[in-house]
């Protein structure tokens, strides 16, 4: 498979990822895993099963411009096909965050999720009406 990936020697202040070329890209077409540097090629390795909505060609087209920026900036890679990368993403990754953040608004009421993690479960007390906040005592 013919690569499309080109080193990207531009550093320094990037205001935003429209700033990179298509080039630079693992996934060109759909502008994911960027490789501008050897920590970047790395991270695409780890991640490379996780990218969803690709097809198995783009899947191999990335296969290739990851192993053409390894040799670039020299990082060893064991692996020889996308296969050993691994070809199947989390499908159910939205459906679980989905239900994660249910369980959060449930628990928590609607305090932001960085202080749910520190907060105390919001009590309730079952009436004849239904259920009610515990009202705090101070």
């Amino acid at each position: 498979m013919r690569t499309t990936w080109k080193p990207h020697e531009k550093h320094g202040d990037l205001t935003a990822q429209g700033d990179l070329p298509d080039s630079v890209y693992a996934f060109p077409k759909q502008r994911k895993e960027p490789m501008t540097d050897a920590s970047h090629v790395r991270n695409a390795v780890a991640r490379f099963d996780q990218v969803t909505d690709v097809s198995d060609t783009d899947r191999e087209l990335a296969f290739a411009n990851i192993t053409k920026a390894a040799r670039h900036y020299g990082v060893d890679m064991s692996e020889s096909s996308a296969a050993d990368l691994g070809v199947h993403p989390q499908r159910a990754l939205r459906a679980a965050a989905r239900r994660a953040a249910t369980t959060r608004k449930r628990r928590y009421g609607r305090r932001g999720t960085a202080k749910a993690r520190r907060a105390k479960p919001i009590r309730r007390i079952k009436t004849s009406r239904g259920t009610r906040r515990k009202t705090r005592r101070s």
